[in-house]
């Protein structure tokens, strides 16, 4: 027995898709990826319209999507993530229906208690055999962790796999069984490795940058945290490596023995799991070559899908478990609710992929973010956008300060005792524009063009058109 087909149509026509239908796709191909678009290429030819597509992120590979939304193949889109281009059509009223941004925890969460059903799921798979079996971890197209394409595989009605490197069954190490899958396509090439991960991941050279990671580790220094069996997660940017890199120092010279590092992985979460700074990392999603390696050949480095990661569905999430998490912002405001959805011009260009699961589960969530970018201060009145609630955000470190939200008096008074720079949010915002002036309010259009949903299910914030 064999569900290998000769084609992603043959494959697309067998699953039964039609109109009004919703097909998935999942982005740890990132930049690199060619299956989404592939897929819609033969859809669109097939004549198929009114479909949702329901992505775990989409970037700017994918800005095809926007000529098939003119042409009404598209009609929805659900996702986590967009990036700038696409982005920017949907802000000026591209798409009739608003977009729905979730998180990384609520999509896999509102995907298996049947919110938003997935009839088709598309799986693009760098190693697969020709029952199903797949995995990220070798191949071509490596990419690692399958994490987020794991609930769409359990839930989906029908399950399609694309791979260029099938291999003979049964494939060891598998990421997703063959239980799940309907039916396996081979292909040339699912991807190019130069937009699926780097090879390496760099820290920041920037000295304002390198003052705000200095600070950021000094609060989790000092945040009565740091100890044994202490978790922790961070981003891929280069603060947020520069922070990694200063921990690990802390840790070492402490001798710290943490128990896990969580996300996104890293090289730098990599080295500080050889280093002895953690017992596991667990994986959601690989973001360099480094830790496409480690997941395929350290046993203490663990897959795990987008469900175990951070559904607050679920009996329990790893994020639940995290101590510290190191987030960024586009902006913050008095209340410390965060917006990384829009940019100044309140543009579409991010989303909170698992930023707004991570700051509820943490019991230390701390933006890292500059004092202003291009002149437009950080901290404003209102932020765009609510993607984060600040009940949900403990600090805000920048290179002018740090700001503690008044609901943890204990730690700024620990952060004060060890003499670092805090500073009342409202005064750095005051210290910030008196550099940069006080920016006008932007104006914006009176057609919703996407809805953020939190991660429990209700409407968090809209996200408006652009002011013609």
């Amino acid at each position: 027995m064999s569900k290998l087909v000769s084609s992603i149509r043959e494959a697309v026509q067998l699953s039964g898709l039609k109109d009004g239908m919703t097909v998935s796709f999942h982005h740890h191909l990132r930049n690199g990826d060619y299956v989404l678009n592939m897929v819609m290429e033969q859809i669109a030819d097939l004549g198929i319209k009114d479909l949702t597509v329901n992505a775990s992120s989409l970037f700017d590979t994918h800005q095809p999507l926007a000529d098939h939304i003119r042409s009404h193949v598209v009609t929805g889109i659900q996702t986590d993530y967009m990036a700038a281009g696409l982005g920017r059509e949907i802000s000026h009223g591209l798409l009739e229906k608003p977009v729905q941004f979730r998180t990384h925890g609520g999509r896999p969460s509102d995907i298996a208690n049947g919110n938003t059903p997935i009839d088709v799921a598309f799986i693009a798979a760098p190693s697969a055999d020709p029952m199903g079996n797949c995995t990220g971890k070798v191949g071509k197209s490596a990419c690692g962790s399958l994490g987020y394409a794991i609930p769409d595989a359990m839930y989906a009605k029908k399950v399609i796999v694309i791979t260029d490197n099938l291999v003979p069954y049964p494939l060891p190490g598998w990421s997703i069984p063959e239980i799940y899958v309907d039916y396996v396509v081979s292909v040339d090439a699912i991807g190019d490795p130069k937009g699926i991960v780097s090879g390496t991941t760099r820290i920041t050279r920037d000295p304002v940058g390198l003052v705000m990671a200095s600070y950021a580790a000094k609060v989790i220094e000092h945040s009565g945290l740091l100890k044994d069996g202490f978790s922790f997660q961070t981003g891929a940017g280069g603060a947020s490596l520069a922070a990694a890199s200063f921990l690990k120092d802390i840790m070492l010279a402490k001798g710290v023995q943490g128990s896990f590092g969580l996300g996104g992985i890293t090289g730098y979460m990599v080295d500080m799991l050889r280093a002895g700074c953690f017992q596991s990392l667990l994986d959601v999603q690989c973001f360099d070559l480094k830790a496409v390696e480690s997941l395929r050949d350290d046993p203490r480095h663990q897959e795990i899908s987008a469900l175990h990661y951070a559904s607050p569905a679920q009996r329990s999430a790893v994020v639940d478990s995290l101590d510290v998490v190191i987030l960024g912002a586009t902006e913050i405001d008095a209340d410390f609710n965060v917006n990384v959805h829009t940019d100044s011009n309140g543009s579409i260009m991010g989303g909170s992929g698992g930023h707004s699961d991570t700051a509820a589960g943490a019991k230390l969530s701390m933006i890292i973010a500059p004092m202003f970018r291009a002149r437009l201060p950080i901290v404003t009145d209102h932020v765009t956008c609510v993607s984060t609630p600040g009940k949900d955000i403990d600090v805000l470190v920048t290179q002018g300060g740090i700001a503690v939200n008044p609901k943890q008096a204990e730690l700024r008074q620990r952060l004060a005792d060890a003499g670092l720079p805090v500073i009342d949010i409202q005064e750095l915002k005051e210290k910030t524009e008196r550099i940069t002036g006080t920016p006008k309010p932007l104006p914006k259009g009176g057609r919703v063009v996407a809805e953020v949903i939190s991660r429990d299910g209700g409407v968090l914030d809209q996200i408006y058109a652009k002011a013609e």
